[in-house]
Formats: C-alpha cells, structure tokens, sequence
C-alpha cells in the first residue's frame, strides 16, 4: 500500500488542475472515493486493489496502468484512454465508459453490469468471462476482442462491431445485436438472444 502524509491526500483528493501528472505513481489500495482526476496523466499508474468509487477520471489516460481488483463502481470514465490497463477482476458496474479507448485492454473476470461503454473502443480487449449484465454496448468496437465464456444478458448492443471476436460460450440472452456486426465472429457455444439454448 502507498503511504502519503496527510497533506499529499489533502492535496491530491482536492486538486483543480485538470491536467494533473501522474505517470507511474503508486496508489495501489489506497481509498480515493470520489476523486476529481478528470483530464489526469495516469500512464502506467498502479492502482490496483485502489477504491475509485463515483471517481471522476474523465478524459484521463490510464495508458498500461495496472487497476487490477480496483472497484471502481459508478466511476466516470467518458472519453478516458485505457489502451494495454490492467483491468482483470475489477468492478466497474453503473460506470460511464462512453466513448472511453480499451484497445488491448485485460478486462478478465471484470465486472461491468450496466455499464455505459456506448461508442467505446474495446478492439482487441481481453473479456474473457466478463459480466456485462445489461451494459449500454450501442456502437461499441468490439472487433477481435476475447469475450469467451462473457455474460452479455440483457445487454444492448445495437450496430457494435464484433468483426472477428471469440465470443465462444457468451451468454447473449435477452440482447440486443439489432445491427450488430458479426461477421468472422467465433460464436461457438454461444448462448443467443431468440433462445436459451447454445449454438
């Protein structure tokens, strides 16, 4: 766990400056509930196990920062670039991650129930028994991404791209893939919208 006097955690947590610089800082398991770090430099930042409840990280880049195990429930991550995070067994449920950059991103085992990821940019990511009951999918890149094994129930994913994704064992039921691209797609296994029962 990263140790900060009083006065740094004063200052971080009550910061202004949009365009803070934290490159490689750790703040593995430390409570920043609520943190205003829109705009932040967080390029391989560690904050894994960190509590970034309702944390404000808008237009943040998070490029290979490591947020594995981060609960991260309702954060704001509108716009934010994730590019190669660190994202295994986080929850990120009710988060706004619309617009927000994943390419090749490592969400195992991530959790993301109703999670706005509209228009977001998940090519290539790693999803692979991900939960993303009734997550906003609309328009989202989702092409070459790994979602084996991904609980998708209930989530809309209306015109996504899924161009080449391994959506083996995926659990589709009750979605939307009204304009869904999936073609080249690995869907073996796969549990549909229209029915309970595997292809």
């Amino acid at each position: 766990m990263a140790e900060f006097s009083k006065m740094e955690m004063y200052l971080l947590l009550n910061q202004k400056d949009s365009n803070l610089w934290l490159a490689n800082i750790d703040l593995s398991q430390v409570d920043l509930t609520g943190v205003n770090l829109q705009g932040a430099f967080l390029g391989g930042a560690n904050l894994s196990g960190a509590t970034l409840v309702e944390a404000n990280l808008g237009m943040a880049n998070l490029t290979k920062s490591n947020l594995k195990k981060a609960d991260l429930d309702g954060v704001f991550l509108s716009g934010a670039k994730l590019v190669e995070a660190n994202l295994s067994f986080a929850v990120l449920d009710r988060g706004n991650m619309e617009g927000a950059i994943f390419t090749k991103a490592d969400l195992y085992d991530a959790k993301l129930i109703e999670a706005n990821l509209k228009n977001a940019d998940l090519r290539e990511a790693i999803l692979v028994r991900a939960v993303m009951k009734k997550a906003d999918l609309r328009g989202a890149i989702l092409s070459g991404a790994n979602l084996d094994g991904a609980d998708l129930a209930g989530a809309n994913l209306e015109g996504a791209k899924l161009t080449n994704a391994m959506l083996k064992r995926a659990d589709f039921r009750k979605a939307n893939l009204n304009g869904a691209d999936l073609t080249g797609a690995d869907l073996e296994g796969a549990t549909m919208p229209d029915s309970s029962t595997s292809l």
